[in-house]
């Protein structure tokens, strides 16, 4: 199978890491993947650190350039109008985003396009169902992440640093100095959480939450707020724990988690990343949605 990959982003953010780990498993699978992305981006840095195809993402040679693929994947919104723009074979589409779509003439024609898109939740196919997607233009696949040889053994508690206002980070200060906690901020959850016991996940809108997948996949305990796709990755109390967005819930989850130092809700969690979202499942139900789109069978 010949794939090409479209990702305009200029930040290593979930989705890059995503497109980067299903562009690997296609590589070793034997297929023929290649990834495009801007020159200056960490994606084709990385990308080209691991010796994977991948070349500068330049618009205007698309239309030539996806000729020799059999589809076209784009893994972003910006990538998506380019795809539907120059394409000219299938184009599959990764949503993330639990945004409603736009209603404009222009919103409307860059949906019409794609002849299948790839939800990374239940949640977020039910928003392109409310946008007017049909049933049949799309497949949920969730993300997977890399699970480490160990279980983290540390103590910290952390949440992700970001400034994007969705995302609740001051709200996890507050929350973390009314429960009289230490919480540290990470901008390398990679690096950071192997020394982890807590992480704290707190947005007000989430298609799914790779970093909390990371996490649990380090048996972390996560504590996340209960909105968009995340309560498709945790079971309140069996392997991660749901909170409001509103202070003193966040608070005494806090306390609970720093006092008790019980670890099976982590033990869980890891378990739940093991059976469901690794790398693995994610590169094949990935496959098994191409191959529905071209009518092939995935390779193994």
């Amino acid at each position: 199978m010949r794939v090409l990959h479209l990702d305009s982003g200029r930040e290593m953010r979930g989705g890059q890491w995503q497109a980067l780990r299903l562009h690997k498993g296609l590589c070793q699978a034997g297929h023929h993947s290649v990834l495009l992305a801007p020159a200056d981006s960490p994606l084709l840095a990385i990308a080209n650190q691991w010796s994977l195809p991948c070349h500068e993402l330049k618009p205007l040679r698309l239309g030539l350039l996806t000729r020799h693929f059999d589809l076209v994947h784009a893994h972003d919104a910006r990538s998506h109008t380019l795809g539907a723009l120059f394409a000219r074979t299938p184009l599959i589409v990764s949503r993330r985003v639990a945004f409603p779509i736009g209603q404009s003439i222009v919103s409307r024609w860059k949906y019409r396009v794609p002849t299948l898109f790839i939800a990374i939740s239940e949640h977020v196919l039910r928003k392109l169902r409310e946008g007017g997607i049909e049933q049949a233009r799309i497949a949920v696949v969730y993300d997977g992440v890399p699970a480490p040889p160990d279980a983290s053994a540390g103590s910290s508690i952390l949440a992700p640093y970001s400034t994007d206002p969705e995302k609740g980070m001051e709200l996890a200060r507050r929350a973390a100095e009314l429960a009289g906690v230490p919480v540290e901020f990470s901008k390398d959850l990679t690096a950071d959480l192997p020394r982890a016991r807590v992480f704290v996940y707190l947005t007000r809108s989430e298609g799914l939450g790779s970093g909390i997948l990371l996490a649990m996949a380090h048996g972390v305990t996560v504590i996340a707020s209960d909105v968009g796709g995340i309560p498709e990755l945790i079971e309140n109390n069996v392997n991660g724990r749901l909170v409001r967005n509103e202070l003193n819930a966040i608070a005494a989850a806090l306390t609970s988690a720093f006092s008790s130092p019980d670890r099976h809700l982590g033990i869980a969690a890891r378990q739940t990343v093991l059976e469901r979202f690794t790398e693995q499942h994610m590169v094949q139900s990935t496959l098994a949605a191409y191959s529905r789109l071209l009518g092939q069978v995935p390779s193994a």
